[in-house]
């Protein structure tokens, strides 16, 4: 049986979750999609996540929530990561972190059963331990029956396709984010593994990475600090649409999915944005 799962890109901010609200339900129902992962750790202000959105994204459709290397920017959320099974923080912090590594939850249709992990990479991501260690154990672990999704949380494109050809042939699918630009590489590897090195950006395109373009250019140019507000111009939602045979776990298909929203308003779907602000000096997010 040939199975649609989806895998959505960083949600950034109100803008990115306003279109989860408007497209996602029709988007599943006109692509006959039976699971869907969301990258979220940008959901809340463009860094983190609460639980009342983290309980909105999966209203909207989402199955499984991953996060990134801002999983702990929100306090509020650690009670949820310690007990939600469709919430993933990075597999590769210590042991003793808030949260689980990965989660293995049925299809929509309860046709199969999917693994999902997420991992930080290592190279200007800060200190974790190895995302290669992570995914051999992530992999090992999951009983063969399972269908098994990664999500590549890298600042490096190199780290990225390395972990696609890493897990080609032993994993279903490997999705990179973080960097919130939709790259030109989505294929099925020689392997069965569909990949793409990083998804995009579900969010404001008018914008820096999702953060007003005066705001960041202003900093870029001057160096003097300055609050990087959220955008909300040009939202769209770009996903990797996979097929998936459920009886080999191999992929036979995937595409890269736009789809375009409408500019955030007071009163729309999803007004509830976490507005905690600093002012930041050389983060990019």
């Amino acid at each position: 049986m040939l199975i649609n799962i989806l895998c959505i890109g960083d949600v950034v901010g109100k803008a990115g979750r306003n279109v989860l609200a408007e497209h996602l339900k029709p988007l599943i129902e006109s692509k006959n999609i039976d699971f869907v992962v969301c990258n979220a750790e940008n959901a809340a202000g463009g860094s983190g996540l609460t639980p009342t959105i983290y309980e909105k994204i999966i209203n909207y459709g989402v199955d499984v929530v991953t996060l990134g290397d801002h999983c702990y920017r929100k306090s509020d959320i650690f009670p949820v990561l310690d007990s939600s099974d469709r919430l993933v923080r990075p597999a590769n912090l210590p042991k003793s972190s808030a949260g689980r590594g990965s989660t293995i939850l049925p299809t929509k249709s309860g046709n199969a059963q999917v693994a999902v992990t997420c991992v930080l990479g290592q190279v200007n991501m800060g200190n974790s331990n190895s995302p290669w260690e992570a995914v051999d154990t992530f992999l090992a672990q999951i009983p063969s029956d399972v269908i098994s999704i990664i999500d590549m949380h890298a600042e490096v494109t190199s780290e990225k396709i390395g972990m696609g050809w890493y897990c080609n042939s032993r994993a279903s699918i490997v999705f990179g984010t973080h960097t919130h630009v939709p790259t030109a590489d989505c294929e099925v590897l020689d392997g069965g593994t569909a990949f793409i090195s990083d998804v995009g950006m579900t969010g404001p395109y008018d914008s820096v990475l999702g953060r007003r373009k005066d705001r960041v250019l202003k900093f870029m140019s001057t160096g003097m600090p300055q609050k990087f507000d959220m955008a909300d111009g040009s939202p769209r939602m770009y996903a990797l649409l996979t097929t998936v045979d459920t009886i080999t776990k191999k992929a036979t298909a995937c595409e890269l999915i736009r789809v375009d929203g409408t500019k955030p308003h007071d009163g729309a779907y999803d007004n509830d944005d976490y507005t905690r602000t600093r002012h930041h000096n050389n983060k990019r997010r």
